[in-house]
């Protein structure tokens, strides 16, 4: 049975679509093309390219999206808080991205997410998760490899929203560290390494309200023999940093402490090669079934500058479905 690297690699060499899936601890990696991933339940459609077609859609007419979140206890919360801020001020992370999952008491199912759910990138896995991403984590396009690394959020309800989101200390500081990060993993597998938008404003749907959220384009040129090694490459800059932290391998290990369970697929990564170029996202917005239970997984930066109680809020509001 070939494994992942071997898989990929022939297909990219034949030029064979497929779908690739890796999670965040990269013991999971897998490689299916549109038919096999199909056959196993696995749909997905990232902006436009995708198996989906053929998806058994549902009568979403009454259904209810409200998906009653039930919030992990502040106790809970604080003491993870409290371990991470110790670490900081040890010196031993600048950056932390803390993630909790969230119990819906929902009537929803993954399905009917799926189906109802507006993102450039969309997974449905089995019966297991959903994810409806907003972030983009790497392109490859005739030889050059792109990244988009999200960090700043506000409600463009609020008055001077995108003022008051690009003069915030905190969220520049985090955003500067993670495009630093960025910067690195890629110099790592490609030369000429350069920032060519820098703390850009894109929109994304909260249901039925708006959000504006800072992104920066990273550029580099890959080796002309990178599908011969895509696979190596593309592990090589995992996990990704804007849901990790810096320094990456110090972080990771306060992450592991930290949260109260390993994240598995969350957070880890999605991607399709096309024929031509491969496309990728961050798994987050991500919905997981557990003992016939749904759970949102979400999270956000941690720094010296962060307050513990609007942290915690920040998780509630990250918990939604965009619906079309």
């Amino acid at each position: 049975m070939e494994n992942f690297e071997k898989k990929a690699t022939r297909f990219l060499q034949d030029g064979i679509p497929f779908l690739f899936i890796i999670d965040f601890e990269k013991s999971i990696k897998q490689v299916f093309t549109f038919e096999e991933a199909a056959n196993q339940n696995i749909f997905f459609n990232i902006k436009g390219n995708g198996n989906d077609e053929n998806f058994a859609k549902t009568n979403l007419e009454g259904v209810d999206f409200n998906l009653k979140p039930t919030m992990v206890s502040k106790e809970i919360y604080e003491n993870a808080f409290n371990t991470v801020k110790q670490e900081l001020n040890n010196g031993n992370s600048f950056l932390l991205n803390l993630t909790f999952p969230t119990a819906l008491n929902t009537t929803v199912d993954l399905n009917e997410i799926y189906q109802k759910a507006h993102a450039p990138y969309k997974l449905l896995y089995k019966d297991k998760f959903v994810v409806f991403s907003p972030e983009c984590y790497l392109k490859i396009k005739d030889g050059s490899i792109f990244s988009y690394p999200m960090k700043g959020t506000i409600n463009s309800n609020v008055p001077n929203a995108e003022d008051l989101l690009l003069s915030n200390k905190k969220e520049l500081y985090e955003h500067n560290t993670i495009v630093d990060l960025i910067r690195n993993d890629l110099s790592m597998i490609a030369k000429k390494v350069r920032v060519n938008k820098f703390r850009f404003v894109d929109k994304i749907k909260k249901g039925n309200q708006e959000l504006l959220q800072t992104s920066t384009e990273i550029q580099g040129e890959l080796p002309e023999n990178w599908k011969d090694n895509f696979a190596s490459l593309l592990l090589k800059t995992l996990p990704a940093g804007s849901i990790s932290g810096a320094p990456k391998k110090k972080t990771l290990e306060i992450i592991s402490t930290a949260e109260i369970e390993p994240r598995g697929f969350y957070t880890g990564i999605f991607g399709v090669f096309d024929g031509e170029q491969i496309d990728s996202a961050v798994s987050i917005r991500f919905i997981e079934k557990i003992n016939k239970k749904l759970f949102y997984k979400s999270g956000g930066g941690i720094t010296h500058l962060s307050e513990m109680e609007e942290e915690y809020q920040e998780l509630l509001e990250k918990i939604y479905v965009p619906i079309i």
